[in-house]
């Protein structure tokens, strides 16, 4: 048997742009329901789901954490979530794993960017949503502009449950607009203020009518002239709810937790079930042995699947893998298969999470939330199930990074240290990319934005002990001739004993753009012995990885050997490598030789009211705009092509032109020619940096 039916779980994300009020949300949730005696706060660093160190010294979250809450026979999971822009593809992931969400939107701020973003991450998955209108006992605090806010931005009918008495100082409390009833600040029902009587008939009014409007049977009797009661109010505003006909809103005050438990009471109402959901939005998965679809039911007796939404790093307990139980039972000290790797695996303790603490439970089933520790091959995103009902759930998508960083061990030697710590920590957050650089040897660390890489560093000195340097990355520059040029290419070192002797005639052209290096052979009448041709060959394919110019690589150049003269005695293989390198040197530089920079293909959606800004950064960095698509919502997707050197801080500057509202996404296109100034100052760079290398 299940630990909960399935009707009585909630699994419910708490979302928003950084700085709402997401965690004070949650403190106050587990204040409310008696699982802690007093309130943490962000300030002190003593909150339930702000446990990690980085998340302690920067106040912000910086990845999903767990807590739960039981009310009214209920249990509500809950997913603090981080809000922030550079975080987010953790709150994404862990949206897989949700069934509801409460949306924090300001008193103060109303809607923010991130905030937008967030609730496009809900629509995704097809997430019923609350918004709780936070801050109302701060001053400026405007429920109703917050009410119009969410309505125009978020594109949705939206209605309140509830409206606040008072705002700021004065702020005391609520009326529940369902039983016409007002609430004080300690949730004790009182007597209605006169001065908010007219405002809550009028809120009430389009509540009802906004329910009726959603159900025929309803509508029909409200035509009528007839009352709907409150059973019939009730189940209009779960049912268009959990349909996402609309949006129901809240209100209060996180930290001094007021409206918290009406909160409650809306999360169970408005939010649907495991199986609710599973009906509105089936879970389906496919078969590995025939790639059939399957329906799995949030049921006791269905086989066993879930899903892990996120796996923790942890030096000493070891690797940590949160899951979502779709169906089935999952009991302690068993074996399951991870169908996404084809793997099995060895079940020991599960834990339910409540923040750090790990809280054994003997067995998990349909709907629940879990952890386990140590499994071997599972990551983020696979699927664990029946080994004699194997089936694959979609996977979770992460987002490439959008900017990267070249990285150094602070301490010579810790090269596979710093390696293997950046591994586990790419298990904990598969939005970030590690790998080394095969031109330039570096170890390059890629995430979605500076911060983010700057936490992950944090982290990788306080779990693993190492530290490392961020620097700019080098690029990938070449260098290739516009011009051609016949040279002579000859060693000859007679110093006694026996000597070299090479001697070789070669023009060197251009070719097109993505040629690569030719090599032709034209000698005719034995001029160099067949023997050494392969060594000029050699000896060219060396030379051209070190060019001219800056020491870049020289690609789309043809070498055509025509000519030449050898030594019977003296001649070997070497010398004519050498010959033709000396060839290669002393042709580049009149050939007309030019540096070459990587050009990016960028695809930037952004909203439209900021669109000439975004398009005049990318003029700005030498782009060329291709051309423009229109978007969902009120955005664009400029096309651009933008040199690589000028892409390294656009992450950062298109976050401050459209408030983190724009994205991007950018791959390597072709190679063209740099302007005459930045060749420059690249060979200037290159010399530089070769002269420092030199004197280590």
């Amino acid at each position: 048997m299940a630990n909960f039916d399935v009707t009585k779980i909630r699994n419910v994300g708490i979302i928003a742009h950084g700085g709402a009020g997401k965690t004070s949300l949650v403190e106050a949730m587990l204040f409310s329901c008696k699982v802690i005696d007093r309130m943490g706060r962000v300030e002190d660093g003593n909150t339930v789901s702000d446990f990690e160190q980085e998340e302690i010294n920067k106040k912000i979250s910086l990845s999903t954490a767990l807590a739960f809450v039981e009310r009214n026979g209920h249990r509500i999971n809950l997913f603090d979530t981080p809000g922030y822009i550079n975080f987010l593809e953790d709150t994404k992931a862990s949206m897989s794993a949700m069934d509801g969400a409460v949306v924090i939107v300001s008193a103060l701020s109303g809607v923010k960017a991130e905030t937008q973003k967030i609730w496009s991450f809900a629509c995704k998955y097809e997430i019923p949503r609350i918004v709780y209108v936070n801050k109302m006992d701060k001053e400026n605090a405007d429920f109703e502009n917050a009410l119009s806010e969410i309505e125009k931005i978020y594109e949705t009918p939206a209605f309140p449950l509830q409206m606040p008495i008072g705002a700021g100082e004065t702020f005391s409390g609520l009326v529940d607009l369902i039983k016409m009833k007002a609430i004080n600040a300690k949730g004790a029902e009182m007597e209605m203020p006169a001065d908010v009587r007219e405002q809550a008939d009028d809120y009430r009014k389009r509540m009802v009518e906004r329910i009726a409007e959603s159900n025929d049977a309803l509508l029909e009797k409200y035509l009528e002239g007839g009352e709907l009661s409150e059973d019939e109010l009730l189940s209009g505003i779960r049912d268009a709810s959990n349909t996402r006909r609309f949006i129901p809103v809240v209100c209060g005050a996180a930290t001094a937790n007021i409206g918290t438990e009406q909160l409650l009471d809306a999360i169970l109402l408005c939010l649907p079930s495991p199986d609710i959901k599973a009906k509105i939005t089936p879970v389906l998965g496919t078969n590995p042995k025939d790639n059939s679809q399957h329906e799995r039911k949030p049921a006791a007796d269905q086989p066993f699947c879930a899903q892990v939404f996120k796996t923790i790093a942890d030096p000493f307990a070891g690797k940590l893998t949160l899951f979502r139980v779709y169906s089935g039972v999952l009991k302690a000290d068993s074996n399951v298969l991870n169908s996404t790797k084809g793997a099995k695996e060895r079940i020991g303790q599960i834990f339910y999470m409540q923040g750090k603490k790990h809280m054994p439970v003997g067995q998990v089933g349909p709907g629940e939330i879990a952890a386990v520790a140590k499994l071997k091959a599972t990551s983020t995103g696979d699927t664990l199930c029946d080994e004699n009902a194997p089936l694959i759930l979609p996977s979770i998508e992460f987002s490439d990074p959008l900017i990267s960083y070249a990285i150094a061990p602070k301490n010579q030697g810790e090269e596979d240290k710093v390696s293997n710590g950046l591994h586990r920590i790419l298990d904990e957050d598969p939005s970030l990319n590690f790998h080394i650089d095969p031109e330039t040897k570096e170890m390059i660390l890629g995430g979605m934005g500076q911060v983010h890489l700057e936490v992950t560093l944090d982290r990788l000195k306080r779990k693993f002990g190492t530290e490392v340097v961020m620097k700019t990355p080098q690029i990938a520059y070449r260098e290739t001739i516009k011009g051609s040029a016949k040279v002579q290419g000859k060693y000859k070192k007679q110093s006694g004993g026996r000597g070299q002797f090479g001697d070789c005639w070669i023009e060197f052209e251009p070719l097109p753009r993505n040629s690569g290096f030719e090599f032709v052979d034209k000698i005719v009448g034995g001029s160099i012995p067949r023997q050494y041709i392969p060594a000029v060959e050699k000896g060219l394919n060396e030379a051209i990885k070190d060019g001219v110019l800056a020491g870049y690589p020289t690609v789309d150049i043809r070498a055509t050997l025509y000519d030449g003269s050898f030594h019977t005695v003296d001649s070997s293989e070497m010398a004519f490598k050498v010959a033709a390198s000396m060839a290669f040197k002393k042709a580049v530089p009149i050939a007309k030789p030019v540096i070459l920079e990587p050009v990016m293909k960028v695809e930037t959606v952004t909203p439209d009211d900021v669109l000439g800004d975004v398009i005049g950064n990318v003029n700005s960095k030498r782009g060329k705009v291709q051309g423009m698509e229109p978007q969902a919502g009120g955005n664009q997707k400029i096309i651009s092509q933008v040199p690589m050197s000028e892409m390294l801080t656009y992450a950062n500057e298109l976050n401050a032109l459209t408030s983190g509202r724009g994205i991007y996404t950018m791959e390597f296109s072709h190679y063209d020619e740099a302007p005459a100034h930045i060749s420059q100052k690249i060979i200037e760079e290159r010399a530089k940096t070769r002269k420092e290398k030199a004197e280590e």
